[in-house]
Formats: C-alpha cells, sequence, structure tokens
C-alpha cells in the first residue's frame, strides 16, 4: 500500500509593508524608516504588531488605527520616560493613513504647541514630527505615494494601487529588514532580534543588548560589532584575522575598539565588496 502525504500549508507569515524607504542616517530625530503598504490593511494584524511594537495596549492601537489621535506613555516611578505614539488619518482621505512615535524632547515641543497655538496634541504632533524630517522625504509627503513612478515598482506592489498607510518606525522590527556585513562581503538581511540572533548564534537576550547599546561580542572566535549611529544600529561581523588586527591596532594606537575595527572594515575589500555592490545598484 502506498501512503499518501498530506500537504500541510505553512501558515502565510504576516507582510505588513510592501515599500520600504531607509532615511535613518539623517540627524536624529528625524532618522525614521518609512513602511508603507499599497495593499489593504489588515487592520487586525497590523494592530497587533504595532502594539507589540510600541508598547501600547492592543485595544487602544485599534482604536487609534480606526479613529486616529495619539497615546502618551505613562509615568514610570513618578517619571515620563517615553513620549507619545500617534496615528494621523486624513480627514480627506487623499492621504495615506500614517504612524510615528515622538521622543521625549519631541513630546515636550508638542505640548508647548498645543498651550501656545491651542490646538489638538495629534495636530500638535503631527506638526512637530514634520519638521525634523529630511527635506526629501518632506517633499515626498507632499507627493501623491511618495512621488513614486508606478511604473518601474515591481508589479506585486503596484497592482495594489495607492499607498494605504505608512509607519515611520525606528525599531528593530520583524516587518523590515536591516542589513549585516558579513566576513566574506554578503549583506545579509535580518528582520528581528530573534532572526538576528539566530543568524549570529547568539541569545536574543545578547542580541538586545547590542542592538540597543552597541559595542562588540565575540562569537566562535569572530566579533560581532555593532554601532549606534544616528540611533540606528549599523552591525558587521569581522572574521578573527581581522578581530585580531584591531586588537593590534588598539594597542599600537590607542584608538577605539570600534574605530579600529571600522579600519580595518574599510581596509578589507573582501567586506567592503558587499556594500560597493549595494551603493553602486542604488545609483539613479
Amino acid at each position: 500500500m502506498f501512503k499518501i502525504k498530506k500537504k500541510i500549508e505553512k501558515p502565510k507569515r504576516t507582510v505588513l509593508y510592501n515599500i520600504v524607504e531607509d532615511y535613518s542616517e539623517f540627524d536624529a530625530p528625524g532618522n525614521v524608516t518609512v513602511c508603507a503598504m499599497t495593499e489593504a490593511e489588515d487592520l487586525s494584524a497590523h494592530a497587533k504588531i504595532l502594539s507589540e511594537s510600541y508598547e501600547v495596549p492592543l485595544e487602544t492601537m485599534m482604536r487609534l488605527l480606526t479613529e486616529g489621535g495619539t497615546y502618551v506613555y505613562t509615568e514610570v516611578g513618578g517619571l515620563l520616560t517615553r513620549g507619545l505614539f500617534a496615528c494621523w488619518i486624513d480627514p480627506s482621505s487623499q492621504a495615506p493613513k500614517q504612524t510615528w512615535t515622538l521622543d521625549l524632547m519631541q513630546f515636550a515641543e508638542a505640548e508647548q504647541l498645543v498651550r501656545t497655538k491651542v490646538v489638538p496634541l495629534l495636530d500638535a504632533a503631527h506638526e512637530i514630527f514634520r519638521k525634523t524630517l529630511p527635506d526629501e522625504l518632506k517633499t515626498k509627503l507632499e507627493q501623491k505615494n511618495l512621488g513614486l513612478d508606478y511604473r518601474t515598482l515591481d508589479r506585486a506592489v503596484a497592482k495594489g494601487g495607492d499607498i494605504k498607510y505608512i509607519d515611520f518606525r525606528k525599531d528593530w522590527s520583524p516587518h523590515f529588514k536591516r542589513l549585516c556585513i558579513m566576513p566574506d562581503g554578503r549583506l545579509v538581511e535580518t528582520g528581528g532580534l530573534e532572526e538576528f540572533a539566530e543568524l549570529h548564534g547568539i541569545t536574543v537576550t545578547q542580541a538586545k543588548i547590542l542592538i540597543e547599546q552597541g559595542g562588540t561580542l565575540d562569537v566562535n572566535g569572530e566579533v560581532l560589532a555593532c554601532q549606534i549611529v544616528n540611533g540606528q544600529p549599523a552591525v558587521a561581523r569581522f572574521s578573527a584575522q581581522n578581530s585580531a588586527k584591531a586588537k593590534d591596532l588598539v594597542a599600537s594606537k590607542g584608538i577605539h575598539i570600534m574605530d579600529a575595527l571600522s579600519e580595518v572594515g574599510y581596509a578589507d575589500s573582501t567586506m567592503m565588496r558587499g556594500l560597493a555592490r549595494k551603493t553602486l545598484s542604488t545609483r539613479p
């Protein structure tokens, strides 16, 4: 007798974004990753992911994504340690739904604007957030669909039609990818701490500390380094040979290990090969 194998369909991974533009190299606090979606919004999935990402209660997030508004983070030990989360919905329905966060300094500016201009907090948060963004992004936000030429977009993205929502994100999220330079020059994408930790054979706790604080971590004779640039993590993994060279530079020149690793990395043609290809591929 022959056994008939049942085809087990794996659940599809939630896709929140199909357009991603990186502005993380811009000066803080305007350093964001623009994550947009042309397909219809899956409200429950969208709310669930944002709720987990920003530690906003799920019911509150559902309401915000439905009605728009702000969520001000509660005090911890009598101190306000975080600003606010905002969702703006264009009353005219001409622009896509947009979400973002304000840090404490921006939140203070928004509150000041509320008092001086007597405007709602959401309007103040919208004004404060927009003014920090790079000029290129400000210009794109004034244009339909970020000014994208749909003739050049992937067909699967273009067929969704207009952009439905934009999340201006700064976190290390499973729903958009960040690059890591590997010793052999490959640029490997990972999304989320778990995937990043799995790639490098470290614990999620180690990954979280490295990504949030920067620094170096010894991994099987190699060194995983993370430098925080404008509040965003830039990651590279160095071979044992390059790690040794960097440590020699620290000893001989008295420079910081991160500077030494950068010097060694830039001098390594193999490591730089992937970056060179990426730069060429993104030129207009």
